[in-house]
C-alpha cells in the first residue's frame, strides 16, 4: 500500500523542502491542482527533477482537452496524471491512449461521479480509480464520514483521498483496501510533517502485517 502526499496551498520551495523531510515515508508525490494551477506545469518539472526517483502525480483533474493537458503533465515529468470520472467518454478514451503512449498511468477521480457512470467507467482495467472525499466537503459541510467508503471498484486498483487522518486510516484500509493511500493536511500541516508521515507509513504496514497473517 503506497502513501501518496498531497501538496497543495504552498509554493514550489516550500513543496520540495517538506517532501523532503518526509521523503523515507512516503511513496508517490501528488503534484497539487492548486500548486499546477498556481505555478503551471513548473511545479511538477521541479518536483521530478527534485525526486526523481518517485512517482509523481500530476492532479490536473481533467475533464476536457485531454491530449493536450496530459502530454502537458507527461512531458513534464509526471508519470500519473487525473481526470474527472464525470468527463465525456472520449476525454477519459483520450487520455488512456496518450498515457499508453507515454507508457505512463491515469488516475480516474470518481467525485460526484453517479452509479451508471461508474458501471461505463469499470472498462479501463489499466485506470486507477480514486474514490474522494472533496475538500469543500471537509471544510464547508465538517463532513465526518471519513473512515467508510464501500467500494464499486473493488476489483480494481483503488485510491483513496479526502480527509484522512491516522485515527481514521485503520477503518479505510479494512473497508476499501486501497492500493494508495493519498494524505494531505494530516502530514503537511502537522506540527512535526516528518514524524506524522512515519507514523501513517508505521499504522499501514501493521495492519498489512495484520491481514496477511
Amino acid at each position: 500500500m503506497k502513501i501518496q502526499l498531497a501538496l497543495d496551498r504552498m509554493d514550489i520551495a516550500e513543496a520540495i523542502e517538506l517532501t523532503k523531510n518526509v521523503e523515507d515515508s512516503i511513496d508517490w508525490i501528488e503534484v497539487g491542482t492548486s500548486l499546477i494551477k498556481e505555478f503551471g506545469v513548473a511545479s511538477i518539472k521541479e518536483m521530478k527533477h527534485a525526486f526523481p526517483h518517485k512517482q509523481i502525480v500530476a492532479d490536473i483533474k481533467t475533464i476536457d482537452n485531454a491530449r493536450y493537458e496530459f502530454e502537458l503533465c507527461f512531458d513534464a515529468g509526471a508519470d500519473v496524471a487525473t481526470v474527472m470520472g464525470v468527463s465525456p467518454l472520449v476525454t477519459i478514451d483520450t487520455c488512456m491512449e496518450v498515457a499508453n503512449r507515454y507508457q505512463k498511468k491515469v488516475m480516474i477521480d470518481l467525485l460526484n461521479t453517479l452509479n451508471e457512470q461508474k458501471k461505463a467507467l469499470q472498462k479501463y482495467t489499466d485506470a486507477i480509480f480514486c474514490e474522494h472525499v472533496s475538500k469543500d466537503q471537509q471544510e464547508e459541510l465538517g463532513s465526518q464520514n471519513q473512515g467508510t467508503r464501500p467500494s464499486d471498484f473493488s476489483a480494481f486498483q483503488v485510491a483513496a483521498a479526502g480527509g484522512i487522518k491516522l485515527d481514521s486510516i485503520g477503518n479505510l484500509i479494512e473497508s476499501l483496501n486501497p492500493a494508495v493511500v493519498i494524505i494531505g493536511s494530516a502530514i503537511t500541516k502537522a506540527e512535526n510533517p516528518s514524524a506524522a508521515a512515519a507514523h501513517f507509513k508505521q499504522v499501514i504496514l501493521q495492519t498489512e502485517g495484520i491481514k496477511t497473517c
